[in-house]
């Protein structure tokens, strides 16, 4: 922005507050209006586009103690807006007449400008301030006046927000996607070990910074699709074992498939109920700190159709059990 910007520009009305506005009440009015004019929501929005540039204008001048001190001296000095102009008569508002009623000088006060309209900066060093080192070959910059501002605040730039969805797999071992947000489209690497639900933060694929700043991240939301076995608890694999009635009141060797696509044989024990969990260490999630486990829960399978000799064997089964009841303490335990 030129420096003589400062003059005929109100930033306080840009934004739509009160000069004496404190900063937690300009901050509040340049999200609202940045939001309300930002390009994602009013694309080919010329009108908009000059607005959202006007209120970050603002915005950065306003946010800066000591650039709004410096931009309220300017103000003042000028009458909130009269602009510089080059000598002349019959003009009021000019260098000369400013010169005039500040030092007494008549109007005889002159500026090697060529010609051209006065340049702030010289009026600066009549006041004891200092071109700023971000001016360069005439082009106007930041400046300091009195010992105050300086060259613009490299800031960083904001983040990006967008969404994956992976595979359990690809979940579980990591994965490079292409993601496309803020109209562009990158390959990004998703590490191993990410569960649904999770953010995760990817540093420097966000916006670029300003003057300089490192560029905002990206934060991709992560969403996993249901795989018809496994399911992903923290570095742990999840999965149900259905086992026979046999094989749980008798117990036996059975085989339980793992993701990589070997099998692991487990031990049922005589008498075990459904829910029971069993654990194959690490045949879960390999992550940079360590390996999970695979928690198989075994889950007793009750046919929905019987034969006839089926049926005639657990009711011969059930009377060889002498009646037990398997509920026979729970009333008992509910009372308590």
């Amino acid at each position: 922005m030129a420096s003589q910007d400062w003059m005929t520009k109100d930033f306080y009305a840009v934004l739509g507050v009160a000069k004496d506005a404190d900063s937690a009440a300009i901050k509040k009015a340049y999200r609202k209006l940045a939001k309300h004019y930002h390009p994602d929501r009013n694309p080919d929005d010329a009108v908009a586009a000059e607005r959202f540039k006007e209120v970050g204008e603002a915005y950065a001048v306003l946010s800066d103690a000591k650039e709004r001190e410096q931009y309220d001296a300017i103000r003042n000095m000028t009458g909130g807006g009269a602009r510089f102009t080059a000598g002349g008569t019959g003009g009021g508002g000019g260098f000369e007449d400013i010169l005039s009623s500040m030092f007494g000088g008549g109007g005889n006060v002159r500026f090697s400008t060529g010609g051209t309209e006065p340049d702030l900066d010289e009026l600066l060093r009549m006041f004891g301030g200092t071109p700023s080192p971000t001016r360069r070959n005439g082009r106007p910059g930041a400046f300091n006046f009195g010992g105050f501002g300086g060259a613009p605040e490299a800031t960083k730039g904001s983040d990006v927000i967008t969404s994956a969805t992976l595979s359990l797999r690809d979940a579980v071992a990591g994965a490079t996607v292409e993601l496309t947000a803020d109209k562009r489209t990158m390959t990004v690497r998703i590490p191993a070990g990410v569960h649904d639900g999770q953010r995760i933060r990817l540093a420097g694929k966000g916006r670029p910074g300003n003057h300089g700043g490192p560029n905002g991240d990206m934060i991709v939301t992560i969403s996993v699709a249901k795989h018809p076995v496994y399911s992903i608890d923290g570095a742990n694999l999840r999965m149900d074992l259905p086992v026979s009635l046999a094989e749980a009141a008798l117990g036996a060797d059975v085989e339980v498939p793992l993701l990589n696509g070997s099998h692991k044989r487990v031990r049922i024990k005589p008498g075990t109920p459904s829910g029971t969990v069993l654990r194959i260490p690490g045949a879960g999630i390999a992550t940079a700190k360590h390996t999970g486990d695979l928690l198989v829960t075994v889950e007793v399978a009750v046919p929905k159709k019987l034969s006839k000799s089926a049926k005639k064997a657990l009711q011969d089964f059930d009377a060889a059990m002498e009646g037990t009841d398997p509920r026979a303490t729970l009333r008992a335990e509910a009372a308590r």
